[in-house]
């Protein structure tokens, strides 16, 4: 019995402790102290519990975070031909079995004319013709244009082209894929997914993947995601284009009684409160009050001016109970802002729990003193 005394006297000690500070030392908030602060009359934030009746309020409030909100262009069809520009390189073959040919000799009967460039006017310089343009010509057209040309000079002579792509008739694929680089466009009808295609595909590695079009001075952009979902997205590529894949720059911030306390890359487009718990890593089931998941946002000023439907102040806390069913359907429709904080709140219950462990190991410690003093 006297060995018992010294547990009694712990017991004690501890429920006293747990019932003057009113809660143990925990790695969350409880839900129910943030709750009471909303009620107060110094709150300086608003809380809002998300229920079916309250989505679409909230659906029409102002976006926060870092939003892109980047225009695209939409699809479109272009010719199985490609137009010569400045920049790229000619090769012609000249025939001709004249015996007194101008271009060629007894023993050759061909002459080639090298990757000639085409001049920033558009023209190119064929011997005993001069300079002719090219220009905004298909191949074809151009060895008929220059064929016509060089009749009136040699009337048996033939010709040939080729043509070898220059920097107007090239895009750039800087990166996000497995082979990054510059890459001739084949034809008028090159869109973004057979650039992409030609540099190998994207990384597995980037979460929900974007893609960002330069062109000119201006920068187009949508994920990867809502282009292989949309075809007629897949916009056609202009010489001189550069494309870049990334990872989705957007995030939210996970804390306390979560799977994981970190910064979490959004995986796709729309990211909802469920997913964002399975990103995270789901709750601790040990310690995390599902009836108290906290969704923390701040909104701009203006979100709270007259006329603009919004918040009732710029800071604001979303209450997701996970308890109850319409709770959790909300959840799955509840979208996540980048930016956002997520708080798992612990459950008070945590407070007996931990002084009912602490007291059932000191009941395992003294058992097996009394077996060794029996």
């Amino acid at each position: 019995m006297r060995l018992h005394f010294p547990l009694l006297v712990l017991t004690c000690a501890l429920f006293a402790l747990a019932g003057c500070t009113g809660r143990l030392p925990g790695g969350a908030p409880v839900s129910e102290d943030i709750l009471k602060q909303a009620s107060e009359d110094t709150a300086d934030f608003a809380l809002y519990p998300v229920t079916r009746a309250f989505l679409p309020t909230v659906a029409h409030w102002p976006p926060t975070g870092k939003q892109e909100n980047l225009s695209w262009i939409g699809a479109s069809r272009g010719a199985k031909t490609q137009i010569i520009q400045p920049g790229d390189k000619l090769t012609l073959a000249i025939w001709d079995s004249g015996d007194n040919s101008l271009l060629t000799s007894l023993d050759q009967k061909v002459v080639q004319l090298q990757d000639v460039t085409v001049a920033a006017n558009g023209s190119i310089f064929m011997p005993y013709v001069g300079n002719i343009s090219v220009i905004g010509l298909t191949p074809d057209l151009a060895r008929e244009d220059l064929q016509a040309a060089l009749e009136a000079i040699v009337p048996s002579a033939q010709l040939q082209l080729s043509m070898s792509e220059g920097r107007n008739n090239s895009v750039d694929l800087v990166s996000g894929v497995a082979n990054p680089g510059t890459y001739p466009m084949p034809d008028r009808n090159y869109s973004v997914l057979g650039l992409i295609s030609a540099g190998g595909g994207i990384s597995s590695s980037l979460n929900n993947p974007q893609i960002r079009l330069m062109r000119g001075g201006n920068i187009y952009g949508t994920s990867i995601d809502r282009l292989l979902n949309n075809p007629n997205l897949d916009t056609l590529l202009r010489g001189g284009d550069r494309v870049f894949v990334e990872e989705d720059q957007r995030y939210f911030l996970s804390f306390g009684a979560a799977g994981k306390e970190a910064l979490h890359i959004f995986t796709k487009d729309q990211v909802s409160a469920m997913d964002a718990v399975s990103i995270m890593g789901g709750l601790n089931d040990s310690k995390a009050d599902p009836g108290g998941l906290l969704i923390l946002r701040e909104y701009r000023a203006n979100a709270i001016t007259t006329g603009v439907r919004g918040p009732r102040m710029t800071r604001v806390v979303f209450s997701v109970d996970l308890d109850s069913t319409d709770g959790i359907f909300s959840a799955r429709r509840f979208q996540i802002n980048p930016d956002d904080l997520i708080i798992a709140t612990e459950s008070p219950i945590n407070d007996v729990l931990t002084v009912s462990n602490i007291i059932g190991n000191f009941v395992g410690v003294f058992n097996a003193t009394n077996n060794l003093a029996n």
